[in-house]
């Protein structure tokens, strides 16, 4: 294979919610160019099997599509491959490493009687003192005790992103970045918490071997192979966690910052040395997963353009409001008499999202918004100041929690384009906003996957990943 003398030839498959995207990058001389090369939709459905599932076979297709699409455009070869995604959801396999069943999705309701047994075990407060991840029915280990519940334990179980890298010829694994999010890792051992295993009866030779993020696990599948573009081409865990990559796409700093992964959800943290496992961390609902450098991302979730996006997709039948002209309408709206609570339950599950704005609204005695199309810029404006205000709210928390004083917040993700949000987010939080790349999670794919390349021992080490992404962000992007 004829390396570029910039740096090898990489494909980064970012796998989201919302929607999933392959990517390319190449160099023209020292020049990178990051190439976005197939973009498609994924939402969960409940027509496949009982319950809220994730469609795999067409997130499959889709990207066996794109890997073709990618070798025509790489014509002397493609070095490696990463797969991202959103944690805690994941695959059952059979003896073959096939699919059991489609996956379901976290915002299936099973988790619920499943997070009550759990506690009913391990209180809340214990078993944040051993993983320091936020107590959410969401987490793996909810997930997994459903399973139990139902009698469904035994298989082999693989993370989303890493299943794809599964699928794509590697060895069943699971990637730190993307397993501390499972509320089953020790993150000071940086291991699987036997002592959560065995209090809860969870199968634990079902867990897949832990990885190192940055890790190269071997060749494409042989079919693949037979791609002359894909015929040296390594598969790498990159920071399977999404929020771990566009973490490690951020360019270094020597002066404290605080970062907001600004997406479907809000991710308002810190890079920290060591996990942060305190009674009034868990209080204030943080978490603590693991970074692409070996540092722990310490940050709390919050419901973002969620709101907005479930807004838009009510009035769809009768407006379809672009996001950019809703985001301009919304400047223009005067600022709300009161703000939303981000933190409401009501606001996690699909559904009418103005009927359940009004409903939190008319509770605390205010008035209904019109939930017409035409009143959508006031929905946007209140939804965007009431997330800033939350944003300052976190950043306080962060301060308290951690004792930094952060300089600056660096907001990556589809929000970084949202000009408006970002003005009154500076404004409540007093400190400038740096809008970084808005794929992020990308660029800190391709970032891990260099560093992997470089590194004699396979394992991306964590100088590598920050002068690879300092060296990525100067990328033309396309597509």
């Amino acid at each position: 294979m004829t390396r570029s003398p910039g740096g090898p030839t990489l494909v980064a498959v970012d796998l989201g919610a919302e929607s999933c995207r392959v990517s390319i990058l190449q160099w023209q001389g020292e020049t990178p160019r990051i190439a976005m090369v197939r973009r498609f939709a994924n939402s969960s459905v409940d027509h496949i099997a009982p319950g809220l599932r994730w469609d795999l076979e067409r997130i499959r297709a889709e990207l066996e599509a794109a890997l073709h699409d990618c070798a025509e455009r790489a014509p002397d070869g493609i070095d490696g491959i990463g797969v991202t995604g959103w944690a805690v959801d994941y695959v059952r396999l059979d003896a073959h490493g096939q699919p059991l069943a489609a996956p379901y999705c976290y915002r299936d309701p099973r988790t619920q009687p499943a997070m009550a047994a759990v506690h009913a075990i391990l209180p809340a407060e214990q078993l944040y003192a051993r993983t320091g991840v936020q107590i959410q029915p969401l987490n793996t280990i909810y997930q997994l005790y459903a399973d139990r519940l139902a009698g469904n334990d035994a298989a082999l179980w693989v993370n989303l992103p890493e299943s794809i890298l599964h699928w794509l010829g590697a060895p069943c694994i699971a990637e730190f970045t993307n397993a501390t999010h499972t509320a089953l890792i020790d993150p000071d051992r940086r291991t699987w918490c036997d002592a959560i295993f065995s209090a809860l009866d969870l199968n634990r030779a079902a867990a897949p071997e832990l990885v190192a993020p940055g890790t190269v696990l071997g060749p494409l599948r042989n079919d693949l192979r037979s791609l002359s573009a894909f015929s040296g081409t390594q598969i790498i865990a990159p920071a399977c966690h999404d929020t771990a990559s566009a973490i490690a796409g951020i360019p270094g700093s020597d002066r404290p910052w605080v970062y907001i992964s600004s997406g479907t959800w809000s991710l308002v943290g810190m890079l920290q040395p060591q996990a942060l496992k305190t009674a009034e961390a868990c209080a204030a609902k943080f978490t603590n997963l693991g970074a692409a450098d070996g540092q722990i991302l310490f940050h709390r979730s919050i419901v973002g353009m969620w709101l907005l996006q479930q807004c838009r997709k009510t009035w769809a039948p009768q407006r379809s409001w672009p996001i950019e002209e809703l985001i301009d309408e919304s400047r223009r709206v005067s600022a709300p008499e009161a703000l939303l609570d981000l933190d409401d339950p009501a606001f996690v599950s699909p559904g009418n999202m103005p009927t359940r704005i009004n409903a939190q609204r008319t509770g605390r005695g205010l008035a209904r918004l019109p939930e017409s199309p035409g009143a959508a810029p006031h929905y946007a404006a209140l939804i965007f100041h009431s997330l800033a205000a939350r944003y300052a709210e976190a950043l306080r928390e962060i301060t308290k929690l951690t004792g930094s004083h952060p300089e600056k917040i660096c907001i990556v993700g589809g929000g970084s384009r949202n000009a408006f949000l970002n003005d009154l987010t500076s404004a409540a939080t007093g400190r400038p906003v740096v809008a970084c790349v808005q794929e992020s999670s990308t660029l800190g794919n391709f970032a891990v996957q260099c560093a992997a390349l470089a590194s004699p021992r396979g394992i991306a080490a964590p100088q590598e990943i920050a002068g690879y992404a300092a060296k990525l962000a100067s990328a033309e992007v396309s597509g």
